[in-house]
């Protein structure tokens, strides 16, 4: 179910028109090449100014933008059974708390993704392969995810590469099934790619899976430097938006053969 598109950042009629906002995946991110599932989610989300945010993207990429404004996620969850190519989900490797910096793009060709600004996880060789293989930005650290009835709490502290001791601790109340998000909650969800860079070109992996199933969430507390080491000065106040998700399955495709394609330049 698509969702009118919005303006990109830019002067009218110029640059690439984003693709419509839509719920289920446009793309069947095939052949896969990594399975997982994405679990106990609780979204955090706070406004920013896409001025600010533009030079912390990849090139190729402007801030996607929302009724003029781009946002930043703080998303804590459990990652569940990473498989790689043909292989299946690894119990113990491939399991562990993440939680991860993001924010909001479109490409040239009006792809809507998200970009990493760092994705702390427990697991090193996870950790390393990532940084290795797809170039992003993944961080070792000490992490915890622990579930007492509707109640979750999420904590990490980094240990490797670095800035060490950085720390994070979520902790939110399940609420209510949200049966008709509201169109923000569906930009802010409804990703379907990941905007990076691979020997400085761009690169953009796509992913499909199942149409989220939200709930409201109370924030009971958090205490996070995660924002400030991605470079980012988190904006007065809490977070405008907090969600939750029991989860879903994940398929992540190869990049596209399409052309790199330019942005407008200043």
């Amino acid at each position: 179910m698509p969702l009118p598109p919005r303006a990109l950042p830019s002067e009218p009629g110029s640059g690439p028109v984003p693709e419509p906002i839509s719920v289920d995946p446009p793309h069947g991110a095939r052949p896969a090449l990594l399975t997982q599932s994405w679990l106990d989610l609780a979204f955090l989300h706070w406004p920013m100014d896409p001025a600010d945010v533009a030079p912390l993207l990849p090139p190729g990429t402007l801030p996607d933008t929302f009724e003029g404004v781009t946002y930043v996620g703080l998303v804590a969850f459990r990652m569940h059974r990473v498989g790689w190519f043909r292989l299946p989900g690894i119990p113990y490797f491939g399991s562990f708390p993440e939680t991860n910096v993001r924010l909001y793009s479109v490409d040239g060709h009006g792809r809507r993704g998200v970009v990493f600004r760092s994705l702390d996880a427990s697991r090193l060789i996870p950790v390393a392969f990532g940084r290795w293989a797809f170039r992003i930005p993944y961080v070792w650290s000490k992490m915890a995810v622990r579930r007492a009835g509707d109640t979750l709490t999420y904590t990490s502290r980094r240990r490797w590469p670095g800035p060490r001791g950085v720390r994070s601790a979520i902790s939110v109340r399940i609420g209510e099934r949200i049966e008709e998000p509201t169109a923000l909650e569906h930009f802010l969800t409804a990703r379907w790619g990941m905007h990076s860079s691979f020997l400085d070109r761009p690169l953009y992996l796509p992913n499909a899976h199942p149409r989220w199933p939200l709930h409201r969430a109370e924030l009971l507390s958090y205490d996070e430097e995660l924002l400030a080491a991605a470079g980012l000065t988190r904006p007065p106040g809490g977070p405008v938006s907090v969600l939750y998700s029991p989860g879903v399955p994940v398929r992540f495709g190869r990049p596209p053969r399409i052309p790199a394609q330019a942005l407008p330049s200043d």
